[in-house]
């Protein structure tokens, strides 16, 4: 999240643990439906920090309606929606749904919305039936709420007109089953009468019930019920039941549905439930105003909840169609274009016997799907025939344009032996081009995709995720990644990095999309490295006359891989070795390379007159070439001080990295054979330029900064500060480690025998922590050579261990295990400022010397409740983001980092913001002593 526009302001309120037991009797007194036709129906308010407003929130399904609900004491969550409200406060209070489905309380969600809005929740509760511990907000153990008392009901009361009453009133399909202690025993109390509902009524309490009360309910009685989900689902417009826009029917009305970045593996849940066949296309139409829909998240349906489930009322503009196929379908694939097939004749679906269907008959069905040409047909591939069977033989020509326009054979077929229903895998009919480059390897990347050519962002633009482009494209290992800006919005195709290295294929990853971002790559047209790695490394495959060779060891030298290396934008090589990423695979390359090692390209070298027609097993080229990319720090006081410049495809720029740590600077001075880090900085530039963007997780987790680097723009570079003669090593901190000196070039560890308490003092005071609180010899690891010859004599006054003076004489021993471990104290210091005591104001932190205030943005009570901590209050009250009118230099701290570590050094960047965090906590109260 861009932390530099953040207008939020968080008030959110902890209760004191004096006044939670309080808090439990009072939250729902704290939470209202307004407006309804019962206390359990209308628009959400919520009162905190004394405040009524309306509740604003993302993407809001049943599930959340359901906390709300039982906040309440009301039953079961019926319906949510937004509604325009123009009577509404402007201001609101905002619940993101993640909160919500992990807290207890609603106040520990709250945020304040200032942004004028109409929009609001309108929640409508069942006020006197729930359904507890099912598997589905729509089954369950029933219970009837009456005397403001929730009541189970036994079995013996209840029979299936009853059920049809509760199903209708809680906005489901009929039951599906009734059956006692399906969700759970009886719990007391029990309601004590027989229903007698008719099946008509509108609502459970409605019925009639029978005059005397019972007394008594056999153990394992309690009814357990299911009811159908209850959505009818249609496409509207089409040629066909199977084709046209998704209309939805919940809570009794038809709407069309806004579908939220869905792409076909969503889309089949229609498919399916219309008992259509495979997901042909899908697309979003504007339309000229906004009208009513039901808004369903892609997100919500892939975690396998039904539509009625994931809906939520909404307005928009934004339809959605989808195109089905209604005869044909592939089941249990690896993918939408694998699986076995069924035929749908007569409202029935067959499973087709593998003696009846060939190659003919298969490019029809790939071609009837949308997908590319067969590539895949075998019997039982994909499963068994299942009954029923199709029964005659097709008779396919190959150019018909569905399966059933195709010609079949006069006489029924009577039997199809076990194992042969037909399994079938078409290839993928998307397809991409790069335009605009140098060879059909590079340029710009568009995709063909439902029968439109546009151009395609990669989210997250990992180069792993590119690496797949050019797999697909039949082009070598990646190259670059590009981002480019254009002058306005246009029609894309968004493709999601984590939805392709699932291993989904392309065609199921595509969305549709309006962006100026475009993505730019280039791939190697001829040679490829696989299995490797890094995209540095693997075996060597080389392209010659549209195929791919192994390249055999005997065949390939030290001069070949440097060719290769530099060829795909890589550092020299640094292992070569047979088998090192597997065998040879056929075909093989039959001449030995005979490169100078100068040359831009493999393909440029000269090779041998005679082929070769041998290659040992084991023996297939294994390569791993170093990582090229260079880091720098320019005008700084040393090399080891400045703004960070990478040099990534044989560019330097400036690299932006918002949310850098400590820890990550610590990664790059590591880079640059520096000491430790002890600073960094965001530096604000004057006008945008060429950056190559860094995220932190990326480079923490390990990856090399070649996978690492998309380009981008920016104003803002990151600026950092190593020491150039001390670094403490395998620490558990950033204050902590086996304790190394530079000098001449060298690392050197010290001898716990040189090294005493002041000296440790001046290495702290260097590094920006604390003073020393822990100075162990091995703490942290043995000595490892070279071992630093002189005794230190510091004063401790000193800044930098390297001004202290050192003993005349060299040493030439160091026992085992004496090497210096040091853990100096965390440095931060902390305060509130500003407010009516010690434990309330401006949060501000003093970091590398200087006082700042800290970053506001999306603090919520727990994750604040460290700070507290820290100054030596008690709980934590509440949190609030303040909106300066003007940019203020601040520390920003990762929460995530916070949450894992004690010492807030590691946690800061430097960075501007309007918004400043303040902080109030309860002062610890101080009781004498008898």
């Amino acid at each position: 999240m861009d932390h530099h526009h953040h207008h939020l302001l968080l008030l959110l309120l902890l209760w004191s643990s004096g006044a939670q037991a309080e808090e439990k009797s009072t939250e729902s007194d704290d939470v209202r439906l307004v407006g309804g036709a019962s206390r359990c129906a209308g628009i959400l308010e919520l009162k905190h920090l004394g405040e009524w407003r309306p509740v604003k929130g993302n993407s809001w399904t049943r599930k959340e309606a359901a906390v709300v609900c039982e906040h309440l004491d009301c039953g079961f969550p019926v319906s949510v929606g937004r509604r325009e409200d123009a009577s509404s406060s402007p201001t609101t209070w905002w619940i993101s749904r993640d909160c919500l489905l992990s807290r207890s309380l609603l106040g520990q969600c709250a945020v304040s919305w200032e942004l004028s809005s109409t929009s609001v929740f309108d929640i409508t509760c069942s006020d006197s039936v729930r359904l507890l511990n099912g598997s589905s907000l729509c089954s369950g153990r029933l219970e009837v709420k009456s005397n403001q008392s929730w009541s189970s009901v036994c079995e013996a009361d209840f029979d299936q007109q009853d059920a049809e009453v509760v199903c209708r009133e809680l906005g489901c399909g009929p039951p599906s089953v009734l059956q006692g202690a399906l969700y759970g025993e009886v719990e007391a109390p029990v309601w004590s009468k027989e229903f007698q509902c008719g099946g008509h009524e509108s609502a459970l309490l409605d019925c009639r019930s029978s005059g005397s009360a019972r007394n008594s309910c056999s153990p394992g009685k309690a009814v357990g019920l299911t009811c159908s989900e209850g959505e009818d689902v249609r496409l509207v417009g089409g040629a066909t039941h199977c084709t046209g826009t998704v209309e939805l029917k919940y809570l009794g009305e038809w709407r069309p549905v806004e579908a939220i970045e869905w792409t076909r593996k969503t889309a089949t849940v229609v498919c399916e439930q219309l008992d259509c066949g495979y997901v042909v296309s899908l697309g979003k139409r504007t339309g000229a105003s906004s009208r009513s829909v039901w808004s369903i998240s892609d997100m919500c349906t892939q975690l396998g909840s039904t539509l009625q489930y994931c809906a939520s009322a909404s307005f928009s503009k934004s339809i959605f169609d989808v195109t089905c196929s209604d005869s044909v379908r592939l089941l249990n694939g690896s993918s939408l274009c694998s699986g076995r097939l069924e035929v749908k004749s007569n409202q029935s679906w067959s499973s087709v016997c593998e003696a009846d269907f060939d190659q003919q008959d298969a490019e029809v069905v790939c071609r009837e799907l949308g997908c590319g040409p067969p590539s895949v047909l075998q019997g039982a591939l994909y499963g068994e025939v299942e009954a029923p069977v199709w029964s005659k033989e097709f008779q396919c020509g190959g150019h018909e344009s569905a399966l059933l326009d195709c010609r079949s054979s006069g006489s029924a077929r009577n039997s199809c032996s076990p194992g042969k229903a037909v399994g079938l895998t078409c290839s993928d009919n998307d397809v991409f081009r790069l335009e605009g480059g140098s060879n059909h390897c590079a340029g710009t990347l568009e995709l063909k995709h439902l029968g439109e050519w546009r151009p395609v962002e990669i989210y997250d633009r990992m180069p792993q995720t590119a690496a797949i482009v050019c797999a697909h494209l039949d082009c070598g290992s990646i190259i670059s990644i590009e981002q480019n800006h254009e002058s306005s919005h246009r029609l894309t195709w968004g493709i999601s990095a984590d939805c392709v290295q699932d291993g989904s294929s392309l065609r199921q990853c595509a969305k549709s999309d309006h962006s100026s971002l475009i993505t730019t790559l280039h791939c190697s047209d001829s040679v490829r490295l696989l299995n490797g790695s890094s995209l540095c490394s693997g075996r060597l495959e080389v392209k010659s006359n549209q195929s791919w060779s192994s390249v055999c060891e005997a065949d390939f030298d030290q001069q070949d891989a440097e060719v290769v290396c530099r060829e795909l934008g890589c550092g020299p090589p640094s292992v070569l070795q047979g088998a090192l990423y597997g065998e040879v695979e056929a075909p093989v390359w039959s001449k030995e390379f005979q490169c100078g090692g100068h040359e831009s390209a493999l393909l440029d070298c000269r090779s041998s007159g005679s082929a070769r027609n041998s290659c040992s097993p084991g023996k297939a080229v294994g390569l791993t070439c170093s990582d090229v990319d260079h880091v720098r720090l320019v005008r700084g006081t040393s090399h080891c001080a400045g703004t960070l410049e990478l040099k990534h495809l044989g560019e330097w720029r400036p690299v932006k990295g918002f949310d850098w740590t400590l820890k990550t600077a610590a990664v790059f001075c590591g880079y640059l054979d520096c000491g430790s880090a002890v600073s960094i900085e965001q530096n604000l530039s004057s006008s945008f330029r060429s950056a190559w963007e860094i995220t932190a997780d990326c480079v923490q987790n390990g990856s090399s900064l070649r996978q690492c680097a998309t380009s981008d723009d920016s104003m803002y570079f990151v600026k950092l500060n190593c020491l150039d003669s001390v670094r403490l090593l395998d620490g558990s901190s950033l204050c902590s480690g086996r304790l190394e000196v530079k000098s001449n070039q060298s690392w050197s560890s010290v001898c716990e025998a040189d090294f005493d308490q002041q000296d440790a003092e001046v290495v702290c005071r260097e590094l920006g922590c604390g003073p020393p609180s822990v100075l162990q010899g091995a703490l942290y690891g043995e000595v490892e050579a070279p071992v630093w010859s002189k005794e230190f004599q510091c004063g401790g006054h000193e800044s930098a261990l390297l001004d202290c003076r050192s003993s005349g004489s060299a040493r030439n021993s160091c026992s085992p295990g004496k090497a210096v471990g040091l853990t100096c104290s965390e440095p931060d210091d902390i305060r509130l400022e500003g407010g009516a005591s010690r434990c309330d104001g401006r949060l501000e932190i003093k970091h590398l010397g200087e006082w700042r205030p800290v970053d506001g943005s999306d603090w919520i009570l727990n994750e604040a409740a460290v700070f507290c901590k820290h100054l030596n209050c008690s709980s934590v009250i509440s949190v609030e983001a303040r909106d300066n009118s003007f940019y203020n230099q601040t520390w920003f701290l990762n929460q995530g980092c916070v949450r894992s570590r004690s010492d807030l050094r590691a946690c800061a960047a430097s960075g501007f913001t309007y918004s400043i965090l303040h902080l109030t906590c309860s002062a610890k109260q101080h009781t004498g002593g008898p």
